[in-house]
């Protein structure tokens, strides 16, 4: 999923001049409030005809109430949250204006969302914030299958009260909860998200449980069997699994040992060469 087509990073990148409402929707503070907002059943759009019960009062409901406390979660922010997320605005546009360049084994051209990642990472640095790029890590249950997710984190601690407070970046937010076959409500209720998140780690894990909840709505309503990794469980191990963090740091000499030269066949043509360090592999550690 990291290797993501250049296409596909072009367009992400070029939505932003289009509509930050769109990319960061709800997230950004205004002056409405939840209340503001009609979620009238009557302006639902007609559900898939494959499902048996989606015009039923219990079916609207549950579909109405999903909506508002999805609105209302995202409404609610704090002066950190907009800071960084105004940041992180900035730091995307930057990356667009001059392009994304891919550093990877096998670079993808216009970048990729590694890359993308990194960039951002080293931007918001720069800015001031402790960003860092985490790789979250969890292994196979008979619930869910093993995997692993990489997203950025910003620690503040200017407010010395309330200790360090973790502010989660993830760049394609949206994107993790799609589903092709989703219902018309449900693909309703992904359309509301952020393309762009930037919240406190105790909201996002309030989103995790109200869209897995309806993803689990969703595939029973369509007689569908969900998948493990649609699970509740699967999506909160994404950015609140066992962790490490990542930084490029320089590399030391015992770290360096770690990469063996190939053996050099030595005659009169290269004899000399390969002791003042010709030759030897760059190397950069990565943590």
């Amino acid at each position: 999923m990291d290797r993501q087509s250049s296409d596909d990073i072009m367009k992400f990148l070029d939505g932003m001049a289009s509509s930050d409402d769109v990319l960061f929707g709800f997230l950004d503070e205004g002056n409405h409030s939840p209340e503001d907002y009609n979620f009238a059943a009557g302006d639902e759009s007609e559900a898939d005809n494959d499902t048996t019960d989606c015009n039923s009062e219990e079916n609207r409901k549950f579909w109405q109430e999903h909506e508002q406390l999805l609105q209302a979660t995202l409404y609610r922010t704090s002066s950190i949250e907009t800071k960084i997320r105004q940041a992180t605005k900035e730091a995307l546009k930057v990356v667009r204006s001059k392009g994304l360049v891919c550093v990877c084994r096998r670079p993808v051209t216009d970048g990729c969302r590694s890359c993308l990642r990194g960039e951002v990472s080293r931007l918001l640095r720069e800015a001031g914030y402790d960003c860092v790029i985490f790789k979250s890590m969890w292994r196979s249950s008979h619930e869910i299958p093993a995997g692993e997710h990489e997203y950025l984190e910003v620690v503040d601690k200017s407010v010395s009260k309330k200790g360090e407070i973790r502010v989660v970046i993830e760049l394609c937010f949206r994107a993790e909860f799609e589903m092709a076959r989703g219902s018309e409500e449900y693909k309703r209720l992904i359309g509301m998200l952020p393309e762009v998140y930037v919240g406190k780690t105790e909201r996002l894990k309030s989103l995790i449980k109200i869209l897995c909840t309806a993803a689990k709505k969703c595939m029973k309503d369509k007689k569908m069997h969900m998948g493990p990794w649609r699970k509740h469980k699967y999506m909160q191990a994404k950015w609140f699994g066992t962790c490490e963090r990542k930084s490029v740091s320089p590399v030391s000499e015992t770290e360096e040992n770690m990469f063996p030269v190939a053996k050099q066949r030595v005659s009169m043509l290269n004899y000399g060469l390969f002791g003042a360090g010709i030759g030897r592999p760059t190397v950069v550690a990565v943590v």
